[in-house]
């Protein structure tokens, strides 16, 4: 008979400082665990259990979604749809990569911090899929063909590569630079945790204010003709509502930081943080998903169907970059300065 033995559970003092949350007393794995102890905790409530689970579960309602459109639409003569399939499968990217993150990040420090520069290339590739798809739906009428909508994915482009970079530097800084194999504990996120927060606040909320410029102006600016007002209006508010909830969330620890230990296990910032994300990316979907619709015969007259460039070719630059970055990032885990290498001989 097969019998599953969990995992031992630690409080904040029992694991290194790398791996604390801030307001979370109890409820820690063990900071080495294995591949399998880690898929095991998964059915173990632990501080990390929810962060999994409300990813992970939404992960395939996105993909059931991505694959009706796959099934509804024309995806190789139809250049107008290729907009809305990138941005799906980017929604169906960030909460997998999220979920596997927090499920393998107490394989070892290194580990931890690997897992999430994947996160983070996954979350600035969601913002990527974003830009696309505003880039073909969602901008006004009155913007149509502007230089800021020519170039808008290119900046976009951009902005991801910046994201990624920013926040796997606010984890480490440069650690192939600073750190070595006997100082693994010396993260710049471990020294100046405040403003590693503040960088990775940054790192994320920039480049989602610069992607909803368009829909910022078309939902509370723009007067008048061409102001493109229609039933996807409504569903557009809801996501920017929940958007700035999940940013709020994320920056102030709340409501663990009130009662510190109370919400270790159900309801603290981050879970409540995925969960909003998640409805948020709901209704994002559902309203490009309206404004693709309502706006196609306006589009297809008023702008050009989008190109190979402007959407898979983008996504791809930016994949290959993200790889880069976080490759170096990795490497600089395991390097060693050849200087300290000949202190330590002598």
């Amino acid at each position: 008979m097969l019998t599953w033995k969990l995992p031992k559970l630690l409080t904040i003092q029992q694991v290194p400082k790398v791996f604390h949350e801030d307001s979370i007393l109890f409820g820690y794995r063990h900071p080495r665990c294995s591949a399998k102890d880690c898929i095991i905790s998964v059915f173990q409530l632990t501080n990390e259990t929810l962060n999994i689970w409300t990813h992970f579960l939404p992960t395939w309602y996105f993909l059931w979604k991505l694959l009706a459109l796959l099934f509804a639409l024309d995806i190789w003569t139809d250049r107008y749809a290729w907009p809305l399939l990138l941005f799906m499968a980017t929604c169906c990217l960030y909460p997998f990569t999220s979920s596997c993150a927090h499920t393998f990040s107490v394989m070892s420090v290194r580990a931890r911090h690997i897992c999430f520069f994947f996160d983070y290339g996954a979350l600035s590739l969601y913002s990527l899929g974003s830009a696309i798809a505003y880039s073909a739906y969602v901008f006004p009428d009155r913007w149509l063909n502007t230089s800021f909508h020519q170039y808008y994915v290119h900046l976009a482009v951009g902005n991801s590569i910046v994201c990624t970079g920013l926040s796997c530097y606010s984890r480490l800084g440069f650690p192939f630079l600073c750190y070595n194999r006997d100082t693994i504990d010396r993260f710049l996120e471990v020294e100046q945790a405040k403003l590693c927060k503040v960088m990775r606040v940054l790192a994320f909320a920039y480049p989602y204010l610069f992607v909803s410029i368009p829909l910022f102006y078309r939902l509370y600016l723009c007067t008048g003709d061409g102001c493109t007002e229609n039933d996807a209006c409504s569903t557009h508010s809801w996501h920017i509502s929940l958007a700035f909830l999940t940013g709020f969330l994320f920056a102030t620890h709340l409501p663990e930081r009130l009662a510190p230990g109370c919400f270790d296990y159900i309801g603290h910032s981050h879970q409540l943080f995925h969960v909003c994300a998640i409805i948020g990316t709901h209704f994002q979907m559902e309203g490009l998903i309206v404004d693709m619709s309502q706006r196609q015969a306006v589009l297809h007259v008023a702008a050009a169907l989008p190109s190979f460039v402007h959407t898979v070719g983008a996504i791809c630059m930016c994949v290959g970059v993200n790889l880069a970055l976080i490759t170096t990032f990795s490497v600089g885990l395991y390097w060693t300065p050849k200087t300290q290498t000949k202190d330590k001989r002598l």
